[in-house]
């Protein structure tokens, strides 16, 4: 065997499962694909979010607040290992209201969602309590207030996909990058990756590819039902701070740019459009005017993993024991999750009961109904 574990796919999710499963002193390998491929952990926004997941799923909701209760230490813990400094804070989050009718349908949802986990601790934030929350931004006029969760924050996304590499390494793991898996095959009493360079074999195969996860999996009869979603961002030159809160589809980051985002497309290429600049454009200057005085300095696009519900996926297979898949579109905000419960559930052998909520089958049971 070449490893204990072969993780495909080197993205924040995989590297987040690898890295937990090096902690647990397991030799790894990390398989990662081509430069060119479509990549989320490349294009994220950055959010540690909590507020507004899980709406049609409980067990989604709860597992995102832990995640995010545990990403201070999670934080602390891969600086120290890798070496390196990671931009994060937890400020809390803001999701702004355009308008009263955005404003109650906000309302009745964090309602809703805090009968489903009253653990979440997010609130209404009206106009003049908004104001003095943001005193060095002023708000446009048709700002009617916003919802407001103590438990977000949000991180610099590439600082953190590079230090997770580095701290793989560091366990002593490896992360061989342009290796992208053509296929897995099960051979004896484990699986063989095979790559244009190499065959790898393994006792246990995680893979976490993104959007190429169904192709490396369905062969094997493990269904990962996914499908892609475009999303595009923009970015302003460096201003003053003036937001101190992170925001979804608008904040400011440490080195004092402001990132706009994020459109929701059903797109396959990944070109980006002046319509969808101007959508968000539109959108973050009715937030905050001074926007409109800042220049733009990049535009870009990148691709959601999307399980057909919206909820992360974890499932191993039930014919080759030993294959595990995962999938979801919240890997920044799961990373702490991913990095202490789920790779220990995986190797430890207690998926299908600790995290039996998010199995695939969950699917074969909507058709039947």
């Amino acid at each position: 065997m070449d490893a204990d574990i072969i993780v495909v796919g080197g993205g924040v999710v995989g590297a987040a499962l690898a890295y937990g499963a090096a902690k647990k002193g397991h030799h790894v390998v990390v398989l990662d694909g081509d430069d060119n491929d479509l990549r989320a952990a490349r294009a994220n926004f950055g959010l540690v979010w909590v507020q507004g997941k899980g709406a049609n799923m409980p067990a989604y909701s709860r597992l995102s607040l832990e995640s995010s209760d545990m990403w201070r230490a999670f934080h602390e813990e891969l600086t120290a290992v890798a070496d390196m400094h990671i931009d994060y804070g937890r400020p809390g989050g803001l999701i702004y209201c355009l308008g009263d009718d955005e404003y109650t349908a906000r309302m009745d949802l964090n309602a809703r969602m805090h009968n489903q986990n009253p653990m979440v601790q997010t609130e209404m934030i009206e106009r003049h309590q908004l104001d003095r929350m943001l005193p060095a931004a002023k708000l446009g006029p048709d700002v009617a207030g916003a919802s407001y969760c103590k438990q977000d924050g949000h991180v610099n996304p590439l600082q953190l996909l590079a230090a997770l590499h580095r701290a793989i390494l560091s366990h002593g793991g490896k992360v061989l990058f342009r290796h992208p898996v053509r296929s897995i095959v099960p051979v004896g009493s484990g699986f063989e990756a095979h790559t244009s360079e190499s065959r790898l074999r393994s006792p246990r195969v995680i893979v976490a590819a993104g959007l190429a996860t169904p192709h490396l999996t369905q062969p094997l009869g493990l269904a990962m039902p996914l499908r892609s979603e475009r999303g595009q961002l923009l970015v302003t030159e460096r201003v003053k701070p003036c937001l101190p809160f992170p925001g979804s589809g608008l904040r400011q980051t440490v080195d004092g740019t402001l990132m706009i985002g994020a459109t929701k497309e059903d797109a396959s290429d990944r070109g980006v459009t002046v319509a969808s600049a101007t959508k968000l454009a539109l959108r973050a200057t009715r937030i905050f005017p001074a926007l409109a005085q800042a220049r733009l300095v990049r535009q870009w696009s990148g691709f959601r993993v999307m399980p057909e519900d919206g909820v992360p996926i974890y499932a191993e297979s039930r014919d080759y024991p030993g294959l595990f898949a995962a999938a979801c579109h919240s890997g920044v905000t799961l990373a702490a999750a991913h990095t202490e419960i789920v790779a220990s559930a995986m190797i430890e052998g207690r998926l299908a009961t600790d995290m039996g909520a998010f199995s695939n089958g969950r699917f074969d049971v909507q058709k039947c109904a």
